[in-house]
């Protein structure tokens, strides 16, 4: 993601610790804004900033205004584009125009709300954070914008001034099956924002010799996912090709909000596969879930072709839906 993901807890931690702090967020954009809407930065009383907002463009100005904002304790909207006056002098000469919210905590964005926020990602609950930029009303849900949070959107909604601030849980990614392709795969994963972990009962296979600094559970697949418990920012991949390892795991997996279920194997493979879940009781959508033979279509060979086929498919399926 292009957010600065701990921006809630580290604007929490500098108010509590009496350096001020203010949040700054990109509300809506439009031509070539550098950063997506939600991208978040977290200025200090003493001109600190950690995060981005326009990838470097802007953030001088805004963090005169938040602290300008955290001086008055006042809310405001500010917009950037190519089109003013002070485009140039502010940085942003792309030709996209940004609107940056920034609130002040203890003032306009209470420090209660954002300890809810916090609270929530700690315990890996959705929430949406709602400000209404008319009324300045804040609000903090767990539910009522499904396709935000399955979308992973951030942004303005049809009134054009309610923002709606999405935290997810972390993203995650489950491998079943410590095998080469897993190797290139955890890597190229984690650079992409997922927290991954392998499960492999295979000694040989699951080890840090193989997987340096990673998760490993070397329980049954079945009994390690009952551990982990896939959520709905979970992605699981089923690469040991042996039905002793992966079909304990897709029952479980089929039984999850998983966002994404990959199997590895051939047509025939997935075919066979297909059959033993229908003996075992699972209907034709809950197995249309599963993407078999795993990963997009660009013709990998290598493990880290197929690695980077499967990552693509991943974020495919996190950011397209079904």
């Amino acid at each position: 993601m292009d957010i600065f993901e701990n921006a809630p807890e580290l604007a929490l931690e500098w108010h509590r610790a009496g350096r001020g702090a203010a949040m700054a967020t990109v509300v809506d954009t439009w031509g070539s804004a550098p950063r997506r809407t939600g991208a978040m930065l977290v200025v200090s009383g003493d001109g600190e900033m950690m995060g981005s907002v326009s990838g470097g463009c802007v953030e001088g100005a805004v963090v005169l205004e938040a602290q300008d904002a955290l001086e008055d304790g006042k809310p405001r909207l500010l917009e950037y584009g190519v089109s003013d006056g002070d485009a140039f002098a502010v940085g942003l000469a792309c030709g996209g125009t940004i609107r940056i919210l920034v609130e002040p905590v203890g003032t306009a964005l209470d420090e209660g709300l954002l300890e809810q926020i916090v609270t929530a990602r700690a315990e890996r609950r959705q929430v949406a954070y709602v400000v209404d930029t008319g009324q300045w009303s804040r609000t903090v849900v767990g539910d009522g914008y499904e396709s935000r949070f399955a979308m992973d959107r951030s942004g303005l909604e049809e009134d054009a001034q309610t923002f709606v601030q999405i935290h997810n849980p972390p993203l995650r990614l489950i491998v079943v099956g410590a095998v080469h392709i897993a190797q290139a795969l955890l890597p190229m994963a984690r650079i992409a924002g997922f927290d991954p972990v392998v499960i492999d009962p295979r000694g040989a296979f699951g080890s840090q010799a193989r997987f340096p600094g990673e998760t490993i559970l070397s329980d049954w697949p079945d009994e390690a996912l009952d551990a982990v418990g896939p959520d709905a920012r979970t992605a699981l991949v089923l690469l040991t090709h042996d039905p002793k390892l992966d079909d304990p795991a897709l029952h479980r997996a089929l039984h999850s909000k998983a966002f994404y279920i990959g199997a590895l194997g051939s047509k025939r493979t997935h075919a066979s596969r297909t059959e033993r879940l229908i003996e075992a009781g699972f209907d034709a959508d809950a197995i249309a879930r599963i993407r078999g033979p795993v990963g997009l279509d660009i013709g990998a060979a290598s493990p880290p072709e197929i690695a980077v086929s499967i990552l693509a498919q991943m974020v495919q399926a996190l950011r397209r839906g079904a």
